[in-house]
């Protein structure tokens, strides 16, 4: 299918712009991370139409849906949140120094994509809802923040880690001040947080259309407040107890990592009335 056949030419943009900007940073080569950029871009050109694309064939199969219904479709889409939210964040920072820990990200989520099933599948019934839009997206628009907060905050690590060294120079000294990389670990969160707790409202109330309760302790469920829990501590701890620097970093990268096996690891690994997600 065609879409597909755009979402490899996706995967293989990612990859470019990956080597491109650690290239970038090992070689100190500007143009090297300019020309990530635009691979960037026109990776988000190509997402973007592959995902259009692959609506318009689900009609003509008759099917008419929304794609970000299995594994393979809340991937691609994953790469193509993350990779908007990353080209928003260079722009507003007029650093390309993030590129090289945000964009490996996509690029993996494409790889992995790559391992499932990529044909276009009705709806179970259970998913036959309008909710189903509100839900996925919201959901994933939060994802993608929390991606690039993780991503920074890893940078942030690694920069603090240098100036209590007293060194100067070398990769991680061309990396954006600490201010500044702590600033962005909060403000990645800051988006994503309204994002998800928007997500849990419409996937209640999707629930509760579906199985009539708006919530059942299904894993999926579960996790998904243990998630909302880390980052809610996140922000409360940044607001009240003036959290900065190494301490909010770390606990970012939690946070991400909970959201992760929320996405893949309770689908693939835990049974529940959400299963249905890694088919």
């Amino acid at each position: 299918m065609l879409n597909v056949r755009l979402f490899d030419i996706t995967t293989l943009l990612f990859g470019v712009a990956s080597v491109n900007y650690v290239a970038a940073l090992y070689g100190k080569k500007v143009i090297l991370a300019r020309i990530g950029t635009w691979v960037c871009v026109a990776a988000a050109i190509v997402s973007t139409a592959a995902i259009g694309v692959r609506w318009a064939e689900s009609y003509k199969m008759g099917i008419g849906r929304i794609p970000v219904t299995n594994l393979y479709e809340s991937l691609v889409f994953f790469a193509w949140s993350v990779n908007l939210f990353y080209l928003a964040v260079e722009w507003k920072y007029r650093s390309r120094t993030f590129g090289a820990f945000v964009i490996p990200i996509a690029f993996g989520t494409m790889l992995f994509a790559f391992t499932n099933e990529s044909s276009i599948q009705p709806l179970v019934p259970a998913l036959q809802s309008y909710w189903l839009h509100a839900h996925v997206i919201t959901c994933f628009v939060g994802y993608a923040g929390f991606a690039v907060s993780a991503g920074v905050a890893v940078m942030f690590l690694m920069k603090a880690k240098q100036e209590e060294r007293k060194v100067t120079g070398g990769v991680v000294g061309l990396f954006p001040p600490t201010k500044v990389l702590d600033e962005l670990v909060y403000r990645a969160i800051i988006w994503g947080f309204p994002f998800l707790t928007a997500g849990i409202i419409t996937g209640a109330a999707w629930a509760n259309y579906a199985w009539g309760t708006y919530w059942s302790w299904d894993p999926k469920e579960t996790w998904s407040l243990i998630v909302w829990l880390v980052y809610a501590a996140f922000l409360h701890a940044r607001v009240t107890r003036g959290w900065h620097g190494r301490r909010a970093a770390i606990l970012s990268i939690v946070g991400f990592l909970a959201t992760i096996f929320c996405y893949l690891g309770v689908n693939l690994v835990l049974s529940g009335l959400h299963s249905y997600g890694g088919a």
